[in-house]
């Protein structure tokens, strides 16, 4: 009897890793979507390379053949467009605008999502509504009154203005990821809570905040890609040299009637050499949260 049950184990077993070697047949949706989407991702890292390439080429092989091979290589246009742009001054106003943005928008944001994601009354899902609706201006249409409310209230060509600025237009992003993940949390928690004495505030610092980190990180990946790579806010709220950030600087390089690829190419890698490694640090959160402040809505 237990030699007939091993036998029948083993026969099981071999059974299941011949069904296991077979691949499954892929049907031609299938290989559609695998040549679409490797269609998509050369658009994406073709002119990447060519970026990276052509900074490190040197400016006489660029003009000689724009679209040429290198034959050989060298960082003087890296150290070229690092003196042109004043890199080291842009990438602290940079740092400074992101920072003051990052953290304006992270802690509004959390603050109005929690009563907007508890309150069940149909005035908070209008409220709601209201701020999902603001994401979809843009702020091309905002622009006048914005200058006219920045001019009159002594915000122009300060890091203020810029970062308030750059709060009101992703706020309601914010609410919505954050109100999207905090309906998923059990109320449980926060009545736990308030039977050891917590108040609503201390157990928003205390007990949810701290949970909110995956969907933390994905907002700040977003508003990091937002507010470093924007052009048009500091360029039309600052016109102070010193308070320029690194993709204005980078943009200044750009002539009236010609552009040179051998500094520009370089002055835009510099530019986003910081989000390459913010990604790299953040990326294992993103899909977390996103996926954990998707569910629901």
């Amino acid at each position: 009897m237990v030699l007939t049950t091993i036998q029948t184990t083993q026969t099981a077993s071999r059974e299941e890793r011949r069904v296991g070697r077979r691949r499954p047949r892929r049907g031609p949706a299938a290989l559609i979507g695998d040549v679409i989407l490797s269609i998509a991702v050369l658009l994406i890292i073709v002119p990447f390379a060519y970026t990276v390439v052509t900074s490190l080429r040197p400016a006489s092989d660029v003009i000689k053949d724009p679209l040429g091979w290198p034959a050989s290589l060298t960082i003087d246009n890296l150290t070229n467009a690092y003196s042109k742009m004043n890199y080291t001054q842009g990438m602290i106003s940079s740092t400074v605008v992101l920072a003051g943005a990052l953290i304006c928008t992270i802690v509004l944001g959390s603050l109005a999502a929690y009563p907007l994601a508890r309150i069940t009354r149909s005035w908070a899902t209008w409220v709601y509504r209201i701020f999902i609706g603001g994401s979809t201006v843009p702020i091309f249409v905002l622009i006048a009154p914005l200058y006219i409310l920045l001019r009159d209230a002594g915000l122009l060509n300060s890091y203020a203005g810029i970062i308030l600025t750059y709060t009101a237009i992703n706020l309601p992003v914010a609410i919505f990821f954050y109100t999207s993940f905090f309906r998923q949390i059990p109320i449980e928690l926060e009545e736990a809570a308030a039977i050891d004495g917590s108040g609503p505030i201390r157990t928003f610092i205390v007990v949810l905040f701290p949970l909110l980190r995956p969907v933390t990180a994905t907002l700040a990946t977003f508003l990091t890609l937002s507010v470093w790579n924007d052009l048009f806010v500091p360029l039309v709220f600052v016109q102070d040299p010193a308070l320029k950030t690194v993709m204005v600087n980078a943009y200044s390089l750009v002539g009236t009637h010609s552009v040179d690829p051998s500094l520009l190419f370089p002055a835009a890698l510099l530019g986003v050499a910081p989000l390459l490694i913010v990604f790299a640090f953040l990326q294992r959160h993103v899909v977390s949260g996103l996926t954990m402040g998707a569910v629901k809505s």
